[in-house]
């Protein structure tokens, strides 16, 4: 395992690069669209499967930080969903039974459903209000069509592609790095709310 260890440098080069070239491959509309939505909207819920939902919370915590309303899916203090709510959806396959069922109900509340996902025609994304396509540069999800929870259980995760990213790895990592670029964009929309941020981290841990 040693003779291995200098290799790490390399494998983050490698996704480095993956998420540059994917960068100059968004679609600027539905940036805009999102960053808009974001922009205007007044409470925001997150959610996602695995991975993808540590993205998701990770997003929703800094959109408090700028004083927005936003809530994790699931968690015990999250409140009821209403009309006019944004509902946030992070899924790679955009197929994860679990989140296809949170949008529907999200959806029959007449809320506005938001998808950042690697594949924009699947049962999420045609449901959804506004879509985000970061893409599938390991075509991760057009080579595997098994929902989040048959990959789960079966193991595939552990498979390394090309890329030196485990299967997933790349539309997580990509997702991350975009909810941080949109929040970065918020902050400098919302500059009257930068000097307030301190007094929003958590003191209490």
């Amino acid at each position: 395992m040693t003779d291995e260890a200098p290799h790490i440098p390399g494998f983050m080069q490698q996704m480095g690069e993956s998420i540059v070239k994917t960068a100059g491959t968004l679609d600027d509309a539905q940036i805009a669209a999102f960053f808009s939505a974001m922009l205007s909207a007044q409470r925001i819920y997150v959610t996602g499967a695995g991975r993808s939902g540590l993205v998701a919370k990770a997003f929703g915590l800094r959109l408090m930080h700028l004083g927005y309303e936003s809530y994790v899916v699931g968690e015990t203090i999250t409140p009821a969903f209403h009309d006019g709510d944004t509902l946030v959806v992070f899924s790679g396959s955009g197929e994860t039974q679990s989140m296809v069922s949170i949008c529907g109900t999200a959806k029959e509340l007449k809320g506005n459903v938001c998808l950042v996902t690697a594949m924009p025609d699947s049962r999420i994304g045609r449901m959804a209000d506004l879509v985000v396509n970061l893409g599938d540069p390991t075509e991760t999800y057009i080579h595997d069509k098994n929902s989040f929870e048959v990959r789960q259980l079966t193991g595939k995760y552990r498979s390394v592609t090309s890329a030196f990213a485990p299967f997933g790895t790349m539309f997580e990592t990509l997702a991350l790095i975009f909810s941080d670029a949109v929040i970065s964009s918020l902050m400098e929309a919302k500059k009257d709310e930068i000097a307030r941020m301190q007094g929003r981290l958590s003191n209490v841990e």
